[in-house]
């Protein structure tokens, strides 16, 4: 079981507990003012704190709020999205946010696309993974103009996991997405907003 610490994020304007075991990447190499991530010290997951402009008109439910949340997805793939699986999309609560902010999670995965000799020999070598999973939470800040995309990437390396324990259609997650699966639980229930101004600043 991970042991979770309560995290400072954007000079302490937002708070929340992340795995003990992960460290901020802002440490070794230079991040973006609008991105806080983090990164497993034993492993390959990564967790992505992202302040973004808000996608899409005025107003929200399932239909709106569903595009941007595509439209976020696109961009975290990038170039690979036509390798991209969206096994489900559901509401997400908050404990620490105001009940009537929109958020929403999915969970997706993108496997690398297969028409490249070199490219199945890196996967093979452990070079590059298999398939990536990701946990895309969107929450929705309407009145700050404001989207908030908090992404955990999953790279699943061959020989580093279990092929036997993951089948996604029968709802078998394997252990790495599973993990993933508990620190976005854990960032739900412990995220708060410290100082609202953030929001004007990024």
């Amino acid at each position: 079981m991970a042991t979770f610490k309560s995290t400072p994020l954007y000079g302490g304007a937002l708070i929340a507990d992340l795995p003990a075991s992960f460290a901020d990447v802002s440490v070794i190499r230079q991040v973006p003012d609008n991105q806080e991530v983090y990164i497993d010290k034993d492993g390959f997951t990564s967790i992505i704190f992202d302040i973004t402009e808000r996608v899409g008109g005025p107003g929200s439910g399932p239909e709106i709020d569903g595009r941007a949340l595509t439209t976020h997805l696109e961009d975290v793939v990038g170039d690979g999205a036509d390798g991209v699986k969206v096994w489900n999309t559901t509401p997400t609560l908050f404990s620490r946010l105001d009940e009537d902010i929109p958020a929403y999670t999915l969970i997706a995965t993108n496997v690398p696309r297969d028409d490249d000799d070199d490219e199945r020999e890196a996967r093979r070598s452990g070079a590059t993974a298999d398939f990536t999973a990701f946990i895309v939470t969107l929450v929705r800040l309407e009145r700050e103009k404001t989207d908030l995309l908090i992404t955990i990437n999953v790279p699943h390396i061959h020989g580093e996991y279990d092929e036997a324990d993951i089948d996604l259609e029968l709802g078998k997650q394997g252990k790495l997405i599973g993990d993933a699966v508990d620190y976005a639980a854990k960032i739900w229930e412990s995220f708060k907003v410290k100082d609202w101004g953030l929001f004007n600043e990024v």
